[in-house]
């Protein structure tokens, strides 16, 4: 016994940080894939639903998947990030679910608020809607702790009630990396694999596995807009006030999400070396600094996460 914990002991220590991160996120998944029966990775082709993908490798491959990649797309997308998603996914030879919040407006279970073209709202009843759809019982996200105080809260096991929605006073306790599983007909567990991760460890894991991201996260000529002290791209779904002057600009973006609220940054870091550089100087979380659903949102992340929201 002693011998098996001395060697065990000795296997940690020379592991990496990286190291150490992924291997608990394999494992994650791996409980996931044993426990449930229907689970569903969501894969929007974002950096940390990127990461995802690379875990989903690590711990399944050379075999399929033990279940389906799901996107909830809200019509408002960078065309960068849509290309590689579909791109990603035919590579993968994964099968995608889109779950689409136009088709949720368009049948009536949603409606746009005037004068608010974002979307992101209206992200949760469509997500819902395609739970229940497709059966469901665990929805893997790509939420870290770092990103915003609500996510900070939430456990790596997630319950969803009968509704969809989350009570922060009812989480399970996770002592010694155990999870409960166990839910009841009509609920669903979110799982976050990358929940201990930041955006550091992100930036350096896909600086180390040599994994591609959209072409926007790195730093590039773009016609960009002040709003909310926020720089936001012109598009169809974002109408310009009078004021409002575009500018030519060399920007990336640390997050992405829909246009209509997702900010750039100004920037000359075109590659992963000079991202991670730029992630270790900053002093704001990227949601908080280009996020303007979370920054000027009337309702909390935690209030929208009770309703069901990612």
């Amino acid at each position: 016994m002693t011998i098996a914990l001395t060697n065990a002991r000795d296997i940690q220590s020379r592991m990496s940080h990286l190291d150490a991160l992924e291997a608990e996120s394999v494992f994650i998944m791996r409980e996931v894939a044993a426990e449930f029966q229907s689970p569903v990775l969501l894969f929007s082709g974002g950096k940390d639903s990127i990461v995802m993908l690379r875990i989903a490798e690590k711990a399944f491959r050379p075999a399929r998947f033990p279940f389906p990649l799901m996107h909830v797309d809200t019509g408002h997308n960078f065309p960068e990030v849509i290309d590689f998603r579909d791109r990603r996914v035919a590579e993968l030879g994964e099968r995608l679910v889109v779950a689409s919040v136009q088709e949720s407006i368009d049948k009536g279970r949603v409606r746009e608020e005037p004068g608010n073209p974002s979307r992101n709202r209206l992200q949760t009843t469509t997500l819902l809607d395609a739970i229940q759809e497709h059966g469901f019982d665990a929805v893997f996200g790509g939420a870290r702790r770092d990103e915003e105080k609500a996510r900070a809260k939430e456990r790596v096991f997630s319950l969803r009630d009968e509704f969809g929605q989350w009570d922060p006073k009812s989480q399970r306790p996770e002592l010694w990396s155990l999870y409960n599983g166990r839910i009841r007909r009509g609920q669903h567990m979110r799982v976050f694999p990358i929940s201990n991760w930041t955006e550091m460890d992100v930036w350096q894991y896909i600086e180390r596995e040599a994994l591609e991201v959209p072409s926007i996260y790195y730093a590039h000529e773009r016609e960009v807009f002040r709003r909310d002290s926020m720089w936001l791209a012109p598009s169809d779904f974002l109408p310009r006030g009078e004021e409002e002057r575009l500018e030519r600009m060399v920007v990336r973006y640390r997050t992405v999400g829909d246009m209509t609220c997702t900010g750039a940054v100004s920037s000359t870091a075109a590659n992963v070396v000079e991202i991670i550089a730029e992630v270790a100087a900053a002093r704001i979380t990227e949601r908080g600094a280009t996020r303007a659903d979370d920054a000027f949102s009337e309702t909390s992340m935690e209030d929208r996460k009770r309703e069901g929201y990612f």
